[in-house]
């Protein structure tokens, strides 16, 4: 029996009841009504009662307050009632918004004033979903498989239909499948996968993928396996500008392409966050830039727009990539074919100068090196600036919190202050890049930042975000954004710093 003394464990427990009777109800908002609900920004769907609980908790960083469970139960419950249609919804934003702004009201009433839009349409979706063809399956590919099967839902927007590889064994379709069900670094699919050689298709989590073997990108007919107007994402990295990569318009069924690598030429390079506004309807060939292009971009571009950046140099402490060798053996590039495993390899990057492509306002104030170093996942970026206006520590670092928080940009900028943090605390990140506050120096005009980033998982939610800015299928937000009260926010985060 507890004692007194227990009454930390039996509140505990009380929380962890309450967490656990949620998971139900998220899980039918889903199902049945095409609801995606979140706490600040991070997905409630098919999470665990620790992670529902660690999301309540990380509320604290926003509004200073940890979320209560016995303020979000009966809200998600009230949700459940209101026979919704389809909607991202934040229930740690509905539930400050309704404690500020509910005026008397009772909670179904606020709820049903707020979310008058979709409220009385169980389920009802107006987006057209997008058939989504990976063109490649490596690294980047399996986790956009991974991501987008995560976020299948009801069948609308995204739609992952088909992979296209070349044939690498007779044992090629269970390799792959293997692949997608293991991963050395990001850890074990989330759900169950099934394999049909005959019919020649991956079956996982009830998305049925049809495995196409081809080494020629325009020769293929997608339409005879029922894929029509296809988003096309290529992740072979073979072809980089507008000529090689729009041999996949000549293949039946495809519509638009995007490229998960940089674009040459005068292909657009879309930062999602940055530039994803500028991607038009007659755009069929688009780039997703490069994993340190996304990561230090949104950082980038916060810095500059408050305190002017003069010039800088980044320099990329990068993990290793599948385009090193293992062991030293032959390799076209300077100095790639010294064992990746074994050596720190300088090399060249492009992503400071690609960042004017995203932010034409830098155009020519960066210049950019590269470190590849012995570990498979998550990078760091070090930003030394100069700086137009002075600042401090604590006002730069209270200035980048704020952004990771309450900004347009806080899909793309985590903030963190650990002591104790390392590269592996940031595998499996879905922000574009993490800054690590500890770190920052800060000398009058001269600004020193490290900004931490998976360049895997990271890079591909920040694909799947342009993804769904190309096929228009994101879901209508509640509650709705404030942009007034998001500016004062910031300001008043800027004049208490």
């Amino acid at each position: 029996m507890l004692q007194p003394s227990d009454s930390s464990l039996v509140t505990w427990m009380g929380r962890e009841a309450l967490a656990e009777a949620m998971i139900p109800v998220i899980g039918r908002l889903y199902r049945e009504n095409n609801v995606v609900t979140s706490i600040h920004g991070r997905s409630l769907v098919n999470k665990s009662t620790m992670n529902i609980l660690k999301a309540h908790r990380f509320a604290r960083r926003v509004s200073k307050d940890e979320l209560l469970l016995e303020e979000t139960a009966p809200l998600l419950n009230t949700l459940a009632g209101l026979e919704l249609g389809a909607a991202a919804i934040d229930i740690a934003r509905l539930n400050q918004k309704f404690k500020e702004e509910g005026c008397g009201a009772t909670l179904e009433e606020f709820l049903r004033t707020e979310l008058a839009d979709v409220v009385g349409k169980r389920g009802a979706d107006d987006r057209t979903s997008t058939d989504v063809v990976l063109y490649g399956f490596g690294r980047i590919g399996r986790l956009l498989a991974r991501l987008l099967i995560e976020k299948t839902g009801g069948g609308h927007g995204l739609r992952l239909r088909a992979i296209v590889v070349r044939r690498g064994s007779d044992k090629d379709l269970t390799k792959r499948a293997s692949l997608l069900r293991r991963d050395s670094v990001h850890g074990p699919f989330e759900g169950t996968i099934r394999v049909d050689e005959e019919a020649n298709t991956i079956t996982a989590n009830g998305v049925q993928v049809q495995v196409i073997y081809s080494d020629n990108p325009a020769t293929i007919d997608y339409t005879a396996y029922g894929i029509k107007n296809a988003l096309v994402v290529d992740n072979t990295g073979r072809w980089r500008d507008a000529e090689g990569l729009s041999q996949h318009l000549q293949s039946k069924g495809v519509a638009r392409v995007l490229l998960t690598a940089p674009g040459k030429g005068a292909l657009k390079n879309i930062v999602h966050g940055i530039n994803h506004g500028t991607i038009l309807d007659s755009d069929q060939i688009v780039s997703a830039a490069s994993c340190t292009t996304n990561a230090i971009t949104p950082v980038l571009k916060a810095i500059n727009d408050r305190f002017g950046v003069i010039h800088g140099h980044v320099e990329t402490v990068h993990s290793f990539t599948n385009d090193q060798n293992l062991i030293d053996n032959f390799h076209k590039g300077d100095r790639r074919g010294r064992s990746a495993a074994l050596n720190m390899v300088i090399t060249e990057t492009g992503a400071a100068t690609a960042v004017a492509k995203a932010l034409p306002e830098l155009q020519g104030k960066l210049s950019g090196s590269s470190i590849r170093v012995p570990t498979p996942d998550v990078s760091l970026a070090i930003l030394n600036l100069s700086l137009e206006n002075g600042t401090t520590k604590d006002e730069v670092n209270g200035f980048l919190r704020d952004m990771s928080l309450h900004s347009d940009l806080r899909k793309q900028i985590d903030y963190i202050d650990s002591p104790e943090v390392v590269s592996t605390d940031f595998v499996g990140s879905r922000h574009a890049g993490i800054v690590d506050g500890l770190a920052t120096i800060s000398n009058g005009k001269n600004l020193v930042l490290y900004v931490w980033y998976d360049n895997e998982f990271g890079y591909s939610c920040q694909v799947v975000r342009v993804m769904e800015e190309m096929a228009g299928v994101n879901r209508q937000s509640f509650p709705a954004r404030d942009v007034v009260q998001e500016a004062m926010s910031v300001l008043a985060a800027l004049k208490s710093a």
